[in-house]
């Protein structure tokens, strides 16, 4: 090797033997630690759905009362409708209840006359004939009705369903008492159509 070798070979050599160690340096050297999160950086989902999740119950806890508390009034107000639909249904009925028996008890009002005839009839002996079996059928009919006929001798006499047209006394009666009946009384369920006319006997 001649001298001009010596001189070109040496920087070239201790260059290669510069770049051994700095390659060798930063292989000893360690990796650095990742930094620290700056305060107020931003946090990874699964980090801020825990106090999330704290402050959702509470809210739920709540809405779930209110909603307790609606239905608990909306419940009140559906027993008082139907409460108060109960009553108007009883109501209506009672009142078409009073209407039908009003208008029935006006039509066989209308009717005692023909009865009372009847009974005169039947009294002396003239319901006979075809005549009779009219009037059994209108009889029939007043009773389906719910026409009741009293008023009968011998009964205790009531002011509030007998019209006493005579008094007498007599030693056969231990109360007043119905000794004759010139005209029968007729009613309609609770409701006095008309009193019976009758002659009364009070105790001696």
């Amino acid at each position: 090797m001649t001298a001009r070798d010596d001189e070109n070979d040496g920087p070239a050599a201790e260059r290669e033997v510069i770049q051994g160690e700095i390659e060798e340096t930063a292989e000893e050297t360690p990796a650095e630690e990742p930094a620290q999160k700056p305060v107020g950086a931003h946090r990874a989902p699964e980090e801020e759905s825990a106090p999330a999740a704290d402050n959702v119950k509470p809210g739920l806890g709540a809405e779930l009362e209110a909603l307790r508390g609606e239905l608990d009034e909306r419940t009140h107000d559906l027993q008082r409708v139907t409460a108060e639909y109960a009553n108007y249904r009883k109501r209506v009925d009672r009142d078409r209840g009073a209407a039908a028996e009003q208008t029935t008890g006006k039509v066989l009002t209308d009717l005692l006359p023909v009865l009372d005839d009847i009974d005169r009839a039947r009294e002396h002996g003239d319901l006979v004939g075809p005549f009779a079996s009219v009037a059994e059928q209108l009889t029939a009919v007043t009773g389906k009705l719910g026409l009741v006929a009293f008023g009968e001798k011998g009964d205790p006499f009531d002011p509030n369903r007998h019209e006493a047209v005579a008094h007498q006394t007599s030693a056969d009666v231990s109360e007043p008492t119905c000794v004759e009946v010139m005209r029968r009384g007729y009613s309609l369920g609770e409701r006095l159509l008309r009193p019976a006319m009758v002659a009364v006997a009070d105790p001696e």
